[in-house]
């Protein structure tokens, strides 16, 4: 049995100390604030990056460095004869392409994943390899059996203000301006690596109503009626969480017999979204990584 290691970076959401109770290795993301670079669990917690957003500093995400990328590797490859890699979907990011050159040189010792994922989903994934890992998958077979499962997760999340999106450039400044005057909340979808609006609501309440019953529909149409089974997840942006665990509570109780997972949003998201973000999402569960 091979010694593979499991790598990705901080758009899982993996802190360093869960990390390390794991077994696995994270890349903390880079940031740009005011000219200055942070990286995300490192200098830069969840609290000053949210302080720092809000109070109008100039936040931007940036990638991991090719020299930190493959300093790791090689470091890792030291101790482990292979590795599998887990960067953000090549569907919002560069960073799988940028991987993928980088691990031409190392003759199919790191063989890289595109998830279609970021942040929850992407957590739960990475966690789903260390198991395999455990049980004896290579890292060849572990990067197959990801990128068949890309596509069975979908997160749909609600967004507090159209400021971070219009600076963000996901949409214009007309649009923005008009849906501030009108209240509109956009609630957005991520499936397959592709973060686009899904509809457009004016109220809390009327989101949270619209993405429950977006997701009651994922569930049934493509997991509900198998035999695979499938866990939920509730995400927020910001550093409060009491609106998260209300619906937290709110799906154990709709779908009583699955876990619900609860996670901040990674800060590359909230950097997109705000603070105040809302979202929920289902994903399939990988049979082969049942814990050990």
């Amino acid at each position: 049995m091979k010694k593979t290691a499991i790598v990705t970076d901080s758009n899982s959401g993996i802190t360093q100390k869960e990390a390390a109770e794991k077994g696995i290795y994270v890349i903390p993301m880079p940031f740009m604030i005011s000219g200055k670079t942070f990286l995300e669990g490192k200098d830069l917690t969840k609290e000053q990056f949210y302080e720092k957003l809000q109070a109008g500093e100039e936040v931007s995400t940036s990638m991991p460095s090719a020299g930190d990328i493959l300093d790791l590797w090689k470091k890792l490859l030291e101790e482990y004869e292979e590795l599998v890699y887990f960067p953000m979907s090549s569907g919002l990011s560069s960073s799988y392409e940028t991987a993928v050159m980088l691990s031409q040189e190392f003759n199919g010792k790191v063989q890289v994943v595109d998830s279609g994922r970021i942040s929850v989903p992407l957590k739960q994934m990475v966690y789903d390899a260390g198991v395999l890992a455990k049980k004896g998958m290579d890292a060849a077979q572990i990067r197959e059996k990801m990128n068949q499962a890309a596509l069975d997760s979908v997160v749909y999340i609600m967004v507090d203000t159209l400021k971070y999106l219009k600076k963000g450039g996901r949409i214009t400044p007309a649009v923005a301006a008009i849906g501030s005057l009108l209240k509109i909340k956009p609630v957005m979808k991520i499936q397959g690596g592709k973060l686009d609006i899904y509809k457009k609501t004016r109220t809390l309440k009327s989101a949270q109503e619209l993405m429950f019953d977006a997701l009651k529909k994922e569930y049934q149409q493509n997991w509900g009626c198998s035999q695979d089974e499938v866990y939920f997840e509730v995400a927020y942006s910001g550093v409060d969480d009491t609106e998260a665990k209300k619906w937290k509570k709110q799906l154990e109780e709709l779908y009583p017999e699955y876990p619900v997972i609860m996670d901040p949003l990674t800060l590359s998201v909230g950097c997109h979204v705000g603070p105040g973000a809302l979202g929920v999402g289902c994903t399939r569960r990988i049979k082969e990584a049942a814990e050990l």
